[in-house]
């Protein structure tokens, strides 16, 4: 049995711990930053690969036919053609809800960091400035108490309802848009709404979708006429659920105060991109799922799942 590691990580080398796999498999190869046509190559006559922002497709299991399963170092599925999957023979694992609580933290610390310019201050004040003289070139805004405002919430699963639980607890108004209300969501004191109204009433909106068919350019220009005035939006799930260009369109004109972002279209973020000349854009690089409890999660998870196909059965199998 051969496995390969193929590593795509805002991390350095090293900051996964692959032991637990590596006792499974001894033969195991690690590769880090895999473009997409050295991936068949890297993969070869390998048996298991372990991925991450690498696509597999049918040109690529064409090229690799002892493929038996992929185990995605990550819960989305976006880059992997699961029919494709299915139809070779490869079983596909993920791990879900590994970054929950990371995430819905980073959701935070972007809305806090809009909201109350800690950083901001902080850099003003050690450069020598106090209060009423700290220059305009530091982006300071009207500080902004959440306690009664409206916080919104597209999606509701595991990250978008913990988000919810933090705004709650800042004394806001939760409402919530989601495919399927389930019984065990009445008591957590959330109003559920459509799209239309979840825009029009939101103070803050917060994206926790994957990306669909159905989701995809979500917040659209179209979408964002419909936003309330002066509206924050928050997107720390997928890049693709927002037309960045309408977004910026909305941060320049007003309709949007502010834009809140950890996931991009394309990533790393283009250097010419508007987002990153507009002040009231505040961007991280796709780093909410990276701190340490998180990241160990992770690694239990995925060997978890390789040792239960080992075994014969399998956990989190998403195509089977």
């Amino acid at each position: 049995m051969k496995a390969v590691i193929l590593e795509s990580y805002v991390m350095e080398p090293g900051d996964l711990d692959w032991s637990g796999v590596k006792a499974l498999v001894p033969d195991t190869v690690s590769y880090v930053r895999t473009a997409y046509e050295e991936i068949a190559p890297r993969i070869g006559d390998a048996d298991l690969v372990l991925l991450n922002k690498c696509r597999i497709d049918e040109n690529i299991l064409a090229q690799c036919p002892n493929l038996k399963w992929v185990g995605i170092i990550a819960t989305g599925t976006d880059n992997l053609d699961l029919e494709v999957c299915r139809r070779h023979g490869v079983a596909v694992a993920n791990v879900p809800g590994y970054s929950t609580y990371s995430v819905a933290q980073m959701t935070f610390s972007l809305l806090l960091a809009i909201c109350q310019c800690a950083e901001r201050y902080n850099r003003a004040m050690k450069a020598g400035h106090w209060q009423l003289d700290i220059p305009a070139e530091y982006g300071l805004l009207p500080q902004m108490e959440l306690l009664d405002k409206t916080f919104g919430v597209y999606g509701y699963g595991s990250i978008g309802r913990q988000t919810a639980r933090i705004a709650r607890a800042f004394g806001m108004k939760v409402l919530v848009c989601t495919r399927t209300v389930r019984p065990e969501y009445a008591e957590d004191g959330v109003e559920f709404v459509d799209v239309d109204t979840l825009l029009a009433r939101s103070d803050v909106l917060s994206l926790h979708c994957p990306a669909t068919p159905a989701t995809r350019g979500l917040i659209n220009a179209g979408a964002l006429a419909k936003a309330k005035p002066g509206m924050i939006l928050l997107n720390t799930a997928r890049g693709a659920l927002v037309d960045e260009e309408a977004v910026a369109d909305a941060l320049q004109s007003g309709q949007l105060a502010y834009y809140g972002a950890d996931a991009f279209g394309t990533e790393p973020l283009p250097q010419d991109s508007r987002l990153r000349r507009l002040p009231n854009a505040i961007l991280t690089p796709h780093i909410a799922w990276t701190t340490k409890e998180a990241l160990q999660r992770l690694m239990d998870i995925t060997t978890r799942n390789l040792r239960t196909w080992l075994e014969g059965s399998g956990e989190h199998i998403v195509n089977g």
